[in-house]
Formats: structure tokens, C-alpha cells, sequence
């Protein structure tokens, strides 16, 4: 008798509208994600939750994990979606589902289970960030990684990642632990038990995707031409460690961190 292993499943909670480029590119955004953090043989599903469509509550279960994407509207907004969202991160806690938050997706999170979101003090954080990762268990997976990829042979004393926001985590959870700062943001990445995991950067992101987000951010008047001409000319000039970032956003989805 041949004993079938069940697929794993996976969520996306899109909490942004795919951009004219993405669209044309990659074919929307839920095409990145699944790209930087899927597996042969998953199954993964799209719920735009910004546009009102979430899981049924009934069907949770049936998901080894989540993502929450990041988006232009504020984690500490009211709108209807929005708290809904918050409801739906409190239910997958109790749950002890794998709940991982990108951006926006971390900050939502981190507010729905108690902690604090406001605008940040210095303002935009937009381009390459160099974060400090300060949690053991990190650090082990990315010697493991150093020690079977010889492309990302030799582990740097802090890792790269691109960052578009001007909202961030000011307090965690009463229980979370952070486990990442930079030098522009104290608290680049939480945890929160062995199921909960929120990211300031975006491990998904492309230079691209940023180049072209900076574009739109410019022409809609929310950034100066000179700060947009500076990020745009420091990100041409190094590189994001997305080798390291999607590994450690895999193995917190597949439970091996």
C-alpha cells in the first residue's frame, strides 16, 4: 500500500493592488512571493485581502502557513479590511498557525497581537538597509546555508535588505521578542513563540521593483526628486542578500526555524 505525504499549503494575505509594472513583469505580485518562498509540490492561494477577500473561517486549518504582504495604507489605520485583518492575525495566533508579516505585514501583525505602530520618527526608509540579526536560531540556519551553497559562501556580519516605509514597529507584543535592528530602525524583525515571524524589509523584492515603486512614490508627490535620485543611485551600487533572506523565510514557513 503506498502512503501519500499531504501537500503542504500556504496562504497569501495581499494586503497591496499589483502595480501596472508587476503586473506586465511578473505577473502580479503574488507571483513574487510564491517565486522567493515556495517549494516544489505546495499548494499556495491568493486572498486580496485590501479588496475584502479572506479565507472562510473554516477553512484555516487546512493552511500550514500565511504570508501578509506589505502595502501602502498604515497597519494602524481603521479602514473595514483593515480590522478584519487584525481579527483574522488573532484567530491564526490562537491557532498557532505559521503566520509570517512582510512590512506593512509586520507591523499589522504586530498590532493586532498588542504592540505598537506609528509613523517613524526620521521619516522614509526607502533602498538597501544592512540589518543585525541577533536571534541564535537565524544564525545557525545561515551557517547551514554557508556551509551547502557555495554562492553565499561566507556569512556577513549583517544582511542586506531593500526597504520601502515610513511606518514602523514601536513596540512588540507583550511576550515578542525582537530579533533584528539597523541603525535607522530598532525593531527590524520579531518573533513571537515558534509561529509568529514579522519583517521591516521586503525579502520579496526585486531592484526592479523598488526602482519602479520609487518612480510611482515620486510622481505622486510623496518623495523629493533628490531623495528618490539618491536611493535610486545607492541601490545600483550594491546588492540585497535575497540568497539568505528567502531561506530564512522558508524554513519559518516549513517549521525547520
Amino acid at each position: 500500500m503506498k502512503v501519500y505525504s499531504q501537500v503542504k499549503r500556504y496562504a497569501l494575505l495581499l494586503a497591496a493592488r499589483d502595480s501596472d509594472y508587476v503586473k506586465k513583469v511578473y505577473g502580479g505580485y503574488f507571483n513574487v512571493f510564491v517565486s522567493a518562498f515556495a517549494e516544489e509540490g505546495e499548494r499556495w492561494d491568493l486572498f486580496r485581502v485590501v479588496e475584502g477577500e479572506f479565507p472562510e473561517m473554516s477553512e484555516l486549518d487546512k493552511y500550514d502557513g500565511f504570508v501578509v504582504s506589505g502595502s501602502p495604507y498604515d497597519a494602524y489605520g481603521n479602514d473595514y479590511w483593515i480590522l478584519k485583518l487584525c481579527f483574522l492575525l488573532q484567530t491564526l495566533y490562537a491557532m498557532e498557525k505559521k503566520v509570517l508579516g512582510i512590512c506593512f505585514g509586520h507591523q499589522v501583525l504586530c498590532r493586532a497581537l498588542g504592540g505598537k505602530v506609528r509613523k517613524s520618527y526620521t521619516g522614509w526608509d526607502i533602498g538597501l538597509r544592512k540589518v543585525r540579526i541577533v536571534k541564535g536560531c537565524l544564525l545557525n540556519d545561515l551557517m547551514e546555508l554557508d556551509q551547502q551553497d557555495e554562492e553565499t559562501a561566507g556569512i556577513p556580519k549583517s544582511l542586506a535588505i531593500i526597504e520601502c516605509h515610513q511606518d514602523e514597529v514601536w513596540e512588540v507584543p507583550t511576550g515578542a521578542e525582537i530579533i533584528a535592528f539597523s541603525e535607522k530602525t530598532g525593531i527590524e524583525m520579531f518573533v513571537f513563540g515558534d509561529h509568529i515571524m514579522g519583517i521591516q524589509g521586503h525579502p520579496e523584492y526585486t531592484k526592479d521593483i523598488l526602482c519602479n515603486l520609487i518612480d510611482r512614490l515620486l510622481s505622486n508627490g510623496c518623495i523629493e526628486k533628490g531623495f528618490a535620485e539618491d536611493a535610486k543611485l545607492a541601490l545600483e551600487m550594491s546588492e540585497p542578500d535575497r540568497k539568505f533572506w528567502e531561506r530564512i523565510c522558508r524554513n519559518f514557513l516549513k517549521g525547520r526555524i
